[in-house]
């Protein structure tokens, strides 16, 4: 009996071991997420290529796609290479749900990444049911305050800061600026105006002058001339415009025509160059002196570690695309994804992935100027913006030469001049 366990044991052994060699010879299986093999993550954004947002907001993807390559050349994120799929949404929000479940069905993305839009966003996450499927939304590109909402949105994570974080920070340079000036508001009457409508009132500011447009409209420039009809039967000696670059361009044109002087205040979304330059390239001039409000460095900034290191990426990518602040924005997003993909880990999951972002998000590396205000109980991303004025060129510059960032909440948390010092970017910007 004895003789027998031990020939038993033995074989058991032999077994074991040619089963070890076996296992070792294997590559390493792929994760039983969708979008992933052992090599590769599979990302999927929807974007306006094509329509009426189109300009500007299409070059989002190819700068994400250009430093998802960098990286990629790099050895890639825990050892697999990153592709990105582009779907064309044209603004629309059914149009963005129908290629949302593309990537998701057809395609079999790991996670949307980059969508765009307030509107299609959150038709996306209705439709397509993100959240009970586990399917992460990385980094939005819009400021709705819902998105950051963990419980609504439970798989979605912002990264602008949000709408009404923009609108109190406003209102404190507005009664720091102009407490003693007629005030009017022009706003885009959907959930993008509503949060900013929040975020004044929680600033208590009041405007003499409501001015609402409708939100998709296509007759924005005929609209603007009774805009700035209104503007001059009120006297307003201050006019924050609160909206899509087609809106300021509206405005800023038939404020032009009409000889109407004003101080504009231009939000960080209706202040775009390169889309009020795709309108026409006349009207560019007209930005300046506007104020404006950024939360990343700006893209002339050829002193800041993260522009200069875009630059290149872009040039070598891009090389006849400007670099601009959709640039800046698609690479940023890239960036933060990487980070966020890096920090879940060689075992990587969706459920891995969001709890990285919540556990270890708020300490990122990152090219933004403000705090990121990832926890396990907020999905907010950045949390602040800096103030500046347009030159000739359709260029913010920061007031005074130098970024003076000031922070809040969603809620009635104040409005803090920042003293945040930005994590120093990972050696040649790549994940470490």
């Amino acid at each position: 009996m004895i003789r027998t366990n031990r020939r038993k044991l033995a074989l058991t052994s032999a077994v074991l071991a040619v089963a070890a060699m076996t296992a070792s010879s294997l590559p390493a299986q792929a994760a039983s997420d969708p979008g992933l093999t052992s090599t590769t993550i599979k990302l999927g954004i929807t974007v306006p290529l094509t329509g009426i947002a189109s300009p500007g907001y299409n070059k989002i993807p190819g700068a994400m796609k250009a430093y998802f390559d960098y990286v990629n050349a790099n050895g890639g994120v825990n050892g697999r290479k990153i592709t990105l799929v582009v779907k064309d949404d044209q603004y629309i929000p059914t149009t963005a749900v129908a290629k949302a479940n593309e990537l998701i069905l057809k395609d079999k993305v790991f996670a949307l990444v980059g969508t765009l839009g307030t509107a299609s966003t959150k038709a996306i996450s209705a439709s397509t049911q993100l959240a009970k499927r586990g399917i992460p939304s990385l980094f939005v590109n819009t400021g709705f305050s819902g998105f950051a909402d963990k419980k609504a949105y439970p798989t979605t994570f912002s990264i602008l800061p949000s709408y009404q974080m923009e609108a109190k920070i406003m209102g404190k340079f507005l009664k720091d600026k102009y407490a003693d000036k007629k005030l009017a508001l022009i706003y885009q009457d959907d959930d993008f105006g509503r949060d900013a409508l929040a975020g004044f009132k929680q600033a208590g500011i009041t405007f003499g002058t409501y001015i609402p447009y409708a939100s998709g409209s296509q007759s924005l420039p005929a609209t603007g001339a009774g805009w700035i009809s209104k503007l001059k039967a009120s006297g307003a000696e201050v006019t924050v415009l609160f909206g899509v670059s087609s809106a300021s361009t509206a405005a800023l044109a038939n404020a032009y025509a009409a000889q109407f002087k004003t101080q504009w205040v231009l939000g960080s979304v209706g202040g775009d160059a390169t889309t009020i330059a795709a309108t026409n390239k006349a009207y560019v001039p007209l930005l300046f002196g506007a104020k404006g409000f950024s939360f990343a460095p700006a893209p002339t900034d050829a002193t800041d570690e993260y522009i200069k290191l875009f630059q290149s990426i872009y040039a070598t990518a891009q090389p006849t695309q400007t670099f601009d602040n959709n640039v800046v924005a698609g690479m940023s997003n890239a960036f933060v994804a990487v980070q966020a993909l890096q920090a879940a880990g060689s075992s990587l999951t969706r459920a891995g992935l969001i709890k990285a972002i919540e556990s270890k998000g708020a300490s990122f590396a990152n090219p933004f100027l403000t705090p990121l205000g990832y926890s396990a109980t907020s999905h907010v991303g950045a949390t602040g913006y800096w103030i500046g004025t347009y030159d000739q060129t359709g260029a913010l510059k920061p007031d005074g030469g130098k970024y003076t960032v000031y922070t809040t909440d969603s809620g009635n948390g104040p409005v803090v001049e920042s003293t945040y010092k930005r994590p120093a970017m990972p050696a040649k910007g790549l994940p470490n």
